[in-house]
């Protein structure tokens, strides 16, 4: 069975990191032994010089967004959407959304990114693209609006990609309150019950969507929640929710919802802060995202992970705020759990084998240990020390080449894509 030789090895599992071997059968774990001791073919062989941790999970994107890139900057959101954003997404076709899923999957894979969950269109294309790159996706249709084909359209991806090679999990995927009328979400969810598929939904990611459903809509968000029947579904993946009241919580302190923070895009759209500290201290389980291209602007979730615990310490004053090993488990496990690969997410016996190899041959790591890796990463790493992104026990990226992707006719595909929309 092939190893990942000699690494330094870290999940949230773990109190301190320890040197080992880990033995992969069948796309998971099969043990982790003392450093030098498997047998068998060496996947990658660490020498005691690399880190292994969990594969990242970028758990709310729009990856086809990557064309989109660099279009209406500095914008508040809902003129961003309506005057640049939607304008464009009118003409997508099939090929741009394949073109822009192939270059998004290429940057995520070279960042360590296993695992993403997206919403978008033409969502069979980048099922495909998750496919052939040997990627972990949760993907859904995004659905605005009251419209039975768009529904029918998400359905059949479910129908034809939910479960796929292990690897794809789908979900339904209602805009959010302010493009789905009630009526509406209420028939989405019934079909995700009668499917028993997830939701993927975004959530009061601006104050004005908090003071709808209060003026408009007379409810409070919590009972929204609950009375759409929304809290009952399989899994329930609530994107951005910086305006969730934190005197409402307790209602989504529940196994099957996963509150998805997204700070640098909910940053420089100037949406707010969400309060991560009243999230984590009520027991709400929050993932982490980068958001679109579009509006973040990158697809780094290292970066993502240093911004949110700076970001936390900052505005509360309090530098134990967002610790480094809760953020940490947002970007692993907390991602794995909320896209529905529960089995993922940990270097452990019976997990499967997702994981990032990390470069600590450089002098970011001088003084890193056993004892205080995740601070390390969150703090001092970055993207650029990624030398090998494994997903299922197969290689995607290695040492700066990418395995499974072709990214000289990807990045071609992309700027013919990009200049035909912007043109």
């Amino acid at each position: 069975m092939p190893a990942v030789r000699n690494a330094l090895i870290w999940d949230t599992g773990r109190d301190r990191a320890e040197y080992g071997d880990i033995v992969i059968k069948d796309g998971y774990i099969s043990s982790v032994t003392a450093p030098k001791e498997a047998e068998g073919p060496i996947l990658y062989d660490c020498k005691g010089r690399c880190l292994v941790l969990p594969g990242l999970v970028n758990a709310h994107t729009h990856v086809s967004m990557t064309l989109l890139r660099g279009l209406g900057e500095e914008l508040p959101l809902m003129e961003w959407l309506q005057k640049k954003i939607f304008p464009i997404e009118d003409r997508l076709t099939a090929q741009n959304i394949r073109s822009g899923a192939d270059l998004a999957v290429m940057e995520m894979i070279a960042a360590g990114v296993t695992c993403f969950a997206d919403m978008y269109y033409f969502m069979d294309e980048v099922a495909k693209s998750v496919l052939e790159s040997g990627m972990r996706a949760a993907l859904c249709r995004g659905l605005p609006g009251d419209n039975a084909d768009k529904l029918a359209e998400n359905l059949a991806l479910a129908e034809a990609y939910n479960g796929r090679e292990g690897r794809i999990t789908v979900q339904l995927g209602p805009h959010a309150i302010y493009t789905v009328p009630r009526p509406a979400l209420e028939r989405i969810v019934a079909a995700a019950r009668d499917k028993n598929l997830g939701i993927h939904f975004h959530w009061l990611e601006t104050k004005g969507e908090l003071d709808s459903l209060r003026n408009e809509h007379k409810i409070e968000p919590a009972d929204y929640l609950e009375s759409t029947g929304l809290l009952g579904v399989k899994e329930l993946i609530l994107a951005h929710c910086v305006w969730h009241p934190t005197d409402q919580l307790s209602a989504v302190a529940r196994d099957n919802v996963t509150f998805v923070h997204n700070p640098k895009s909910n940053m420089k759209l100037g949406s707010g802060y969400a309060p991560l500290k009243e999230f984590i201290s009520s027991g709400v389980r929050v993932a982490l995202g980068t958001d679109g291209a579009a509006s973040n602007n990158r697809l780094d979730m290292w970066d993502e992970t240093r911004f949110a615990a700076l970001l936390h310490k900052g505005y509360n004053l309090d530098p134990t705020v967002a610790g480094a090993r809760e953020i940490l488990k947002m970007a692993t496990v907390n991602g794995s759990y909320g896209t529905g690969f529960r089995d993922a997410g940990f270097i452990k016996a019976g997990r499967r084998a997702d994981m990032v190899i990390v470069d600590m041959d450089n002098p970011r790591y001088v003084g890193c240990d056993p004892g205080n890796v995740p601070e390390f990463v969150v703090y001092a790493g970055s993207s650029r020390d990624v030398r090998a992104t494994i997903v299922d026990g197969k290689i995607l990226y290695k040492d700066g080449e990418f395995m499974t992707l072709d990214s000289e006719k990807i990045l071609a595909a992309a700027s013919r894509d990009r200049g035909s929309l912007t043109r």
